[in-house]
């Protein structure tokens, strides 16, 4: 996971994104974290991305504890809205893919009220299950001819992560950026939660509020999992690679 601020994580997606062959960003906070753990795989594709962001209060503080004192949380929802505003003086153009149906329309809708000259080349609303031949040779096409420079993904942890892996190569773009839940919230589909419950690491708990039967697995046993580890780590027990050393790029 890169030790950076949202300032330095904006500022190198834009760098990056009109480069090819294209890279992927995880925004990855506890969730991400621990399904690593217990996956090598998806910790690979986590190892081989352009940048691993701390998207939860819990890795800002870990980067803190391991020295690297101007780390700051780059939530998923904040970093596009950064990066679809910076990007308007550059002409990036942005791509989304996931949500249900009618998300990403509702998304571009948004959007653009809030940034009027924001250039969006194009949604695609993918189903419930891996893309056919069909599907895939279809999302290729159509990012190609967009002209697309960054695709923003909005599925959850970790199907996002392995589309985005698995995908890359295939499209003629410069970056995918894993952001999960902001489709639903800048399109107005579900409520974010204030900025103070966010800086107390307490937005797990507004989220699972709002969708308990979906969510209660995830942030029961995921954190105490998470925390479980980070406990043998403090107290010297066992070594865990899990937050923020260095910068990966």
């Amino acid at each position: 996971m890169c030790a950076l601020t949202l300032e330095q994580a904006t500022q190198r997606i834009i760098e990056r994104s009109r480069q090819r062959p294209a890279g992927y960003v995880c925004v990855t906070g506890v969730h991400g974290v621990v399904e690593s753990l217990a996956d090598s795989e998806l910790r690979q594709i986590h190892n081989r991305a352009y940048l691993v962001t701390p998207d939860g209060m819990p890795m800002v503080w870990l980067g803190r504890w391991h020295g690297w004192r101007q780390i700051t949380r780059v939530y998923g929802p904040d970093l596009m809205l950064q990066v679809c505003d910076r990007g308007r003086s550059r002409g990036l153009r942005h791509f989304f893919y996931g949500g249900a149906e009618g998300v990403a329309a509702d998304l571009r809708h948004a959007l653009q009220a809030r940034f009027p000259d924001l250039q969006i080349s194009g949604t695609f609303t993918p189903p419930f299950r891996p893309l056919d031949d069909a599907e895939s040779a279809a999302l290729r096409t159509q990012v190609e001819e967009s002209r697309t420079d960054i695709i923003w993904v909005g599925l959850s942890t970790p199907k996002q992560e392995r589309f985005m892996a698995g995908y890359a190569a295939q499209l003629s773009v410069g970056l995918l950026i894993g952001v999960g839940a902001a489709f639903d919230i800048h399109s107005g589909r579900k409520r974010q939660a204030p900025r103070w419950v966010q800086c107390c690491a307490l937005e797990w708990l507004f989220r699972l509020a709002q969708e308990p039967r979906r969510l209660w697995r995830r942030y029961f046993v995921n954190n105490a999992v998470f925390l479980w580890c980070i406990s043998m780590q403090l107290m010297g027990l066992r070594k865990y690679p899990l937050v923020v050393p260095s910068d990966n790029g």
